[in-house]
């Protein structure tokens, strides 16, 4: 059964970072973040350039896929709700249904999810990244969800 993996930054280092997507055979990176930064020092290997050149050092491909990744706009919907609530980002357990239903309508609705299908490396696995820890609290889930009902894709979150 063809496969797709899931990993965020947030409760990683640089090396278990690279180690992580090694033991899950993963061999492209799909980055599904809208600003490809994170703020911290402990973070900065995370950085677009940072990461890709890692990565490549690693033997894995990485590709930017800005079509997935929600607007300004839905992340402070998002950022609302969770001051609301008094969650942190980096301690987000859940995405607000509010945020959920629009990246559903406005953003994967419109994506051709059978295209990135398609594009799976031959060798591995690809693995959508974006930051947040839990895939439960990113919209990286989202889409790992759609592909797995839509396209049969067997998921693994990887965790920290």
């Amino acid at each position: 059964m063809p496969a797709i993996a899931t990993v965020g930054v947030y409760g990683f280092n640089a090396e278990r970072f690279q180690a992580a997507l090694r033991e899950a055979g993963v061999t492209r990176v799909l980055d599904v973040r809208q600003r490809r930064g994170v703020r911290g020092s402990e973070y900065a290997w995370a950085n677009a350039k940072r990461l890709e050149a890692g990565l490549a050092g690693a033997g894995v491909e990485y590709r930017h896929l800005r079509e997935l990744a929600p607007t300004t706009e839905m992340r402070e919907l998002q950022y609302r709700e969770d001051a609301r609530v008094g969650v942190g980002k980096r301690s987000r357990a859940s995405l607000a249904p509010q945020f959920a239903d629009r990246y559903v309508r406005e953003v994967l609705d419109r994506v051709d999810l059978a295209r990135i299908v398609l594009d799976l490396p031959e060798l591995g696995r690809a693995a959508l990244l974006c930051v947040e820890r839990n895939p439960e609290a990113c919209h990286r889930s989202l889409i790992a969800q759609r592909l797995a009902a839509e396209h049969g894709l067997e998921v693994q979150h990887l965790r920290p």
